[in-house]
């Protein structure tokens, strides 16, 4: 977390005379005497924004070492309670990645004391860090490329479509309530995930809406609600249809929906802003149809004519190993899930028969043994991914022109540090640069450490780290020594570190991870291992690879085994002694 997260915590109370800041580690406000760590757990770092009956706040999660975001209900009337608890019913019981994820405990209530009794009823989500499509449609003033709104269109209807098997209706359907996810793991022919957000309108509905005559609650969105809605009729999963139709309409053209409407008549004239493929003018135009009967029927309907609109995606190596490493990757994240899940059960049922000492026992057992599977899936990854930057700089240096221009470069600037009878030595920077970006790449992907998901900053800082490394190491005299190796380590990996975006205690990360990989090679050099140090000859056969293989990819197993000694073992000990 940033310095001002360390230090400053935001107070909830919306009575609360002076919310902000409050000190980092106290348990009441300082003003207020309201609590600043909820549950134990979540601490309250910023106000995101503030509408209707909530205020939004991002928190972060002592258990899970992550941000996440608070909903809390400062409207006080029975109504604005019971919506509110009901879409915390909502999320809690449904389960996608199209839906801001709930746990079971997510939603609590609060007691406070000053300046009034009261409660207050709160909502832990999980975060979407992305833009919504109210913010995307910006870019696009005269309205977003059709392709693009027929994908975004679909995955909303694959959202919809879990929701209305559950017998819910979101009712609040608009370009700023869907929003895309950020990834860095996507392959050229992937789409950011579309997630549809606020479900303080959702309702339970049954199967016989049109014949059933008791009212809805008057809750809509102008200029994308239907009308029975406006007028708090029955509403069932035609209503998500058509404001879906407007939304779409919105995307295309650009324009807020009721501004293309005829003043006289009050249709929708839209289809004179924008050139769209006929059946999908027809499709929408279905959509948003006055009459209930009018529009599809049901979900599967929409998304099987929009999946007719579009064009077959092209099919490379790269998008099939993009699927097959997402789908591995969910798939596995699920397992971690279950097991995690049933482990606890299996603790919370253990409980029940055994003292404290023996619980105390066994969850050190189980957290030692989460702890060692989270180390090892880094130790693989940062493996992986070494070797595959350490193949792929051997590539870039020694069969395409960046490899003569970087000499070139080196050559010239510093040619202190390249002898003249070996130009070719500094080719070997780039293999060095690569090897580093792998590396902080493939611990980015393994997320066991609690790090923040930088792709971009973490992957740039190991290209940097490992070939500033290089570049010091050829100052070092004699050369070729094992002194000048432990040096190269001890610079290279400290600032890949720091690069990781580790929560808390930046620097004891970067020291002990760089010590400790240097203290474990240095030992194995003095156990007999020969010292890894390499040169490549002017034209380097893929044989003479083997060795910087072996060297990148045991140096990315020594940085995920020393991070996590430090992250389970080293850290936690120090914040029990108070160094926060």
């Amino acid at each position: 977390m940033s310095q001002i997260t360390q230090s400053a915590v935001h107070c909830i109370n919306p009575d609360c005379q002076r919310p902000y800041p409050q000190p980092w580690g106290n348990k009441f406000c300082n003003s207020c005497g309201a609590p600043l760590q909820l549950l134990d757990r979540y601490w309250t770092l910023q106000p995101l924004s503030s509408g209707g009956f909530a205020q939004i706040y991002t928190v972060w999660d002592e258990r899970t070492q992550t941000e996440k975001v608070l909903k809390v209900l400062i409207e006080n009337s029975a109504k604005a309670l019971e919506l509110f608890t009901q879409e915390a019913d909502v999320l809690r019981s449904f389960q996608h990645p199209g839906v801001p994820k709930v746990e079971a405990d997510g939603y609590f209530q609060i007691n406070l004391v000053s300046p009034k009794p009261r409660q207050l009823a709160c909502l832990v989500m999980e975060k979407i860090n992305g833009q919504t499509l109210e913010e995307v449609l910006r870019n696009y003033p005269q309205g977003c490329p059709e392709d693009l709104v027929i994908k975004w269109s679909m995955q909303a209807v694959q959202i919809l479509q879990e929701l209305h098997k559950r017998q819910i209706i979101h009712r609040d359907i608009k370009p700023s309530n869907l929003m895309l996810r950020d990834s860095l793991l996507l392959t050229p022919y992937q789409e950011n995930q579309l997630v549809l957000i606020d479900f303080g309108g959702a309702k339970q509905f049954t199967g016989a809406i049109l014949r059933v005559n008791s009212p809805s609650t008057r809750l809509f969105s102008s200029g994308y609600s239907p009308p029975e809605q406006v007028l708090g009729g029955n509403v069932g999963p035609a209503a998500d249809f058509y404001a879906l139709g407007r939304t779409m309409i919105q995307l295309l053209t650009g324009k807020y929906p009721p501004e293309l409407e005829d003043p006289v008549t009050g249709e929708l004239n839209w289809r004179k802003w924008r050139n769209v493929e006929p059946k999908l003018a027809e499709l929408i135009d279905e959509m948003v149809q006055e009459d209930v009967r009018s529009r599809p029927a049901h979900a599967a309907v929409i998304y099987k004519r929009l999946q007719k609109l579009l064009p077959p995606s092209p099919t490379s190596i790269i998008t099939q190993i993009g699927t097959v490493t997402n789908q591995a990757s969910s798939s596995l994240n699920q397992q971690v899930n279950h097991i995690s899940q049933d482990i606890e059960q299996a603790v919370m049922e253990l409980a029940q028969f055994v003292g404290r000492t023996t619980l105390f026992t066994v969850q050190a057992i189980v957290s030692a043994i989460l702890a060692c599977l989270a180390t090892i899936w880094a130790m693989i990854l940062s493996f992986i991914f070494a070797v595959i930057g350490t193949i792929g700089g051997f590539y870039l240096a020694y069969y395409t022109n960046l490899g003569d221009r970087v000499v070139e470069f080196i050559w010239t600037q510093l040619p202190q540090i390249v002898p003249e009878n070996q130009p070719r030595l500094a080719a070997e920077i780039i293999i060095y640069a690569m090897a580093g970006l792998g590396t902080g790449w493939g611990l980015t992907l393994s997320g066991c450490f609690g790090q923040k998901r930088r792709f971009l900053i973490a992957s740039l800082t190991g290209l940097v780290s490992y070939s500033l490394g290089w570049v010091v190491w050829q100052f070092i005299t004699p050369k070729n020594t094992v002194e000048g190796l432990i040096v190269w380590m001890l610079l290279s990996v400290s600032l890949l570190t720091l690069g990781l975006g580790m929560r808390t205690h930046h620097l004891v990360y970067a020291c002990m991870t760089a010590l400790g990989s240097a203290i474990i090679l240095s030992g194995l050099v003095r156990l007999g291992l020969p010292a890894p140090i390499f040169h490549f000859s002017s034209q380097p056969s893929w044989f003479d690879l083997l060795l910087p293989i072996a060297f990148f990819g045991f140096i990315g197993i020594l940085i995920s085994l020393c991070l996590g000694l430090s992250y389970y073992l080293i850290v936690p000990w120090l914040r029990w002694l108070g160094w926060r």
